[in-house]
């Protein structure tokens, strides 16, 4: 329930992947999403209100039931608490053992309902923040990075539980006034403990400390953490959009990507392997190309994936 100035974002976000390896999801919760058109339109009117642009984003990984939908909505179907966020028909709730979210969706353009349950049950609480640029207007916080999941959908139809990371981030400003690109991933290691790496570069508009800022951490599962020194950069292969991207690995195992999950023309999430203090690792990898984002293009084609019901 804490404020979001205006211009500003707050999101919740959870990633899974099934036992079986045949399933995975991400889902957004967006108070101010930074992703949205009609939020960027709004703040070069003057207005900046992020409790009227909200989303709970939702996207299922699978080759058979694959699903993506992100409707924004504004105040008026926007309710919120300290154990309880409502956008539209969907809920998210902390009951004090577990996130719960009830989701109730439809995709876009191709109408397809999302319909079900997701609970996320941390082995541990973290209270471990960072900034992500050099004057603290964005930051990052582990909530579960080690965390169990359970998945009970109707539409479409699917049972699954697996492995889980819940975080989450806050800006006092739009994304694209800090930064330019970054590189994030985590991954499951062999203790149980979960390797986070953010590699970000700040954007040409950031006067001052201009310098790359790059964050790595072991989070244990009861949630204590402790930095790492993160190996060198690696390449990986340019997205089907033409992004370039990196993926912090040791020298003697060469980056893989296994599998793209989302490929857009500013963002890329995929699985990759790499290796993180000394052993193999299948990471879940995003990049974010913020000038991308921000284009005319872009922002014009938005609103058929992300439509706008008030």
């Amino acid at each position: 329930d804490q404020p979001v100035p205006p211009g500003g974002y707050l999101w919740w976000y959870v990633d899974a992947l099934s036992d079986d390896g045949r399933h995975g999801l991400t889902i957004i919760a967006f108070i101010g999403s930074v992703f949205s058109p009609y939020y960027r339109w709004d703040r070069w009117r003057g207005r900046g209100d992020a409790e009227q642009h909200v989303a709970l984003n939702v996207a299922l990984y699978g080759r058979d039931t694959p699903r993506w939908t992100m409707t924004e909505r504004g105040r008026g179907q926007l309710s919120r608490s300290a154990s309880e966020l409502a956008i539209g028909p969907s809920v998210v709730r902390w009951d004090g053992q577990a996130l719960q979210i009830d989701i109730d969706e439809v995709c876009s353009p191709l109408p397809r309902r999302v319909r079900g349950r997701v609970r996320v049950f941390p082995q541990g609480l973290c209270r471990f923040t960072a900034p992500l640029d050099a004057a603290g207007r964005h930051r990052w916080g582990p909530i579960a990075p080690c965390a169990r999941i359970e998945v009970e959908l109707d539409r479409p139809g699917l049972r699954w539980s697996g492995q889980a990371y819940l975080d989450s981030n806050e800006g006092d400003e739009p994304v694209d006034r800090a930064f330019r690109t970054w590189d994030w991933s985590r991954a499951s290691l062999r203790d149980g403990s979960t390797a986070v790496v953010y590699d970000l570069r700040p954007s040409a508009k950031v006067a001052g400390d201009g310098a790359d800022r790059l964050i790595a951490m072991r989070f244990a599962p009861n949630g204590d953490s402790t930095p790492f020194e993160p190996p060198s950069r690696q390449k990986l292969p340019r997205s089907r959009w033409g992004l370039s991207r990196t993926q912090r690995s040791e020298a003697h195992t060469p980056v893989r990507v296994l599998q793209t999950l989302e490929d857009t023309p500013f963002y890329v999430r995929s699985l990759i392997d790499a290796s993180l203090r000394g052993e193999p690792v299948t990471a879940v990898h995003e990049t974010l190309h913020v000038p991308r984002l921000v284009s005319l293009p872009v922002q014009l084609m938005l609103p058929f994936r992300m439509p706008r019901r008030t």
